[in-house]
């Protein structure tokens, strides 16, 4: 099986690897964005430079957007799918080479729904859409609180923690292995495996990365066929375990559609309450103002999400001839979309390197993506990054960073691997939001 993932790997990251790294000895700004350090840990000043000349950017690999009307428009137009679009243009003897290879069921590849057009993506994502209505979020609430307050509570007073492992991982992990019933004892689990398998979304990634990313999907493989197996037997309360008695979907599906679950539901959410901290940290004006106001800790989280988005980027490949302003992109060419790019746009938000939660049309930020492909755990991730923040600020309205956080080495995923934080001393004041009630009711 290693030949056939190294055939799967030279195909899909091998050539395009070698291509990038090939550019970026050349100095060309976007394969520095997409796989140079600069653009792992600051990404802006690049995108700032590549969108100068205007338009769509044509590079080696794919074409590229950077604006906000552009970006938004291609996620929102039916001529462009995501089926074949994530792994930037494959020349034909590549792509057929990759699809000789079958892997098993992951987040990154069909039947996946990030992966799917219509009417696959349609029929996988209405089933499991129940699960993110505005009343099943609302349900979730008090399960938040609960979570935080725990984490709060472990936490020691005046002590030093690394928020990223000891708090971000740990709220959205816990509602997402909830949600599809996995048992809290295997959350360490989940959380390897996202470490392992999300480089999977970069473009080049290294054959050492890529094919650890394949053995803990072999792993996922084999303890997701068991615990559907079990839930036919002993279906719970969960989304998975409705999912499994509906019939809709087959074990293939399942097991996709739950390991995408479980990757987005914490990825995203870890990344977007880590960049808030960092965010608030860099800006003590702006943390003045939501500690003096609870009611803005939505504001702090929307315009972290423009800020620095926890996903940088996405891609379409053309369904069709298609022309963007002036430019025409032949069916099956490939766009990459910065979302990193859009939300910082300086014709939508002006002075857009500053962190303003009083910016006026913050919330216009394309960070969850737009069009059938949203971002289907959205609100959710909106809720948790909400209450957590606002409980850790209540409960530490001290604390600081210890040193400076460390960035995980990924382009795709943007944030923090460790963020080592004194917490200084616990808040006299009761905490929000029933926190501390909610605690005692668990």
């Amino acid at each position: 099986m290693i030949a056939q993932y190294w055939l799967r790997w030279s195909a899909e990251h091998g050539a395009p690897r070698a291509i990038l790294r090939w550019q970026v000895r050349r100095g060309d700004p976007f394969a520095v964005l997409l796989s140079g350090q600069r653009g792992l840990h600051d990404p802006y000043p690049l995108i700032d430079e590549l969108r100068a000349p205007g338009g769509l950017l044509r590079t080696p690999l794919s074409y590229a957007a950077f604006d906000h009307p552009q970006v938004r428009a291609i996620l929102r137009d039916s001529r462009f799918g995501v089926r074949q679009a994530l792994g930037g243009e494959l020349p034909g003897p590549w792509r057929k080479l990759a699809e000789r290879v079958t892997v098993p069921p992951n987040p990154v590849e069909p039947p996946s729904m990030l992966v799917l057009d219509p009417p696959e993506h349609t029929r996988m994502r209405k089933p499991v859409s129940s699960a993110f209505t505005p009343r099943a979020i609302a349900r979730l609430r008090d399960r938040v609180e609960v979570v935080t307050a725990e984490l709060l509570d472990a936490m020691p007073a005046h002590g030093s923690v690394d928020l990223i492992t000891d708090f971000a991982a740990r709220v959205p992990i816990a509602i997402i292995a909830e949600m599809l019933g996995f048992p809290a004892s295997d959350r360490e689990l989940f959380l390897r495996w996202g470490d392992q398998v999300t480089p999977l979304l970069d473009i080049g990634t290294s054959w050492r990365t890529f094919r650890g990313a394949m053995a803990a999907i072999e792993s996922m493989d084999g303890y997701l066929a068991a615990h559907i197996e079990m839930l036919r037997r002993e279906p719970g309360e969960d989304i998975l375990s409705t999912l499994v008695s509906s019939g809709d979907l087959d074990l293939r599906e399942l097991q996709a559609g739950a390991s995408l679950l479980m990757g987005a539901g914490f990825e995203t959410t870890v990344n977007l309450i880590g960049n808030a901290i960092a965010a608030l940290s860099a800006n003590p004006d702006q943390l003045a103002i939501a500690q003096a106001d609870p009611d803005r800790w939505s504001d702090v989280v929307e315009e972290t999400l423009r800020f620095d988005p926890p996903v940088q980027t996405t891609a379409r490949q053309a369904l069709e001839d298609v022309e963007i302003d002036g430019v025409t992109i032949r069916e099956g060419a490939t766009v990459i979309l910065s979302l990193a790019g859009a939300n910082r746009d300086p014709a939508v938000f002006p002075d857009p390197h500053r962190f303003d939660i009083d910016r006026p049309n913050l919330r216009e930020h394309v960070a969850f993506s737009s069009g059938i492909h949203a971002c289907l755990g959205a609100s959710l991730a909106r809720m948790e990054a909400v209450h957590a923040l606002r409980a850790l600020y209540t409960r530490y309205p001290g604390l600081r960073l210890r040193e400076a956080p460390t960035r995980r080495n990924l382009f795709t995923l943007h944030g923090f691997e460790h963020m080592p934080v004194d917490l200084g001393p616990v808040a006299r004041t009761n905490a929000p939001d029933g926190l501390a009630d909610a605690a005692r009711r668990s």
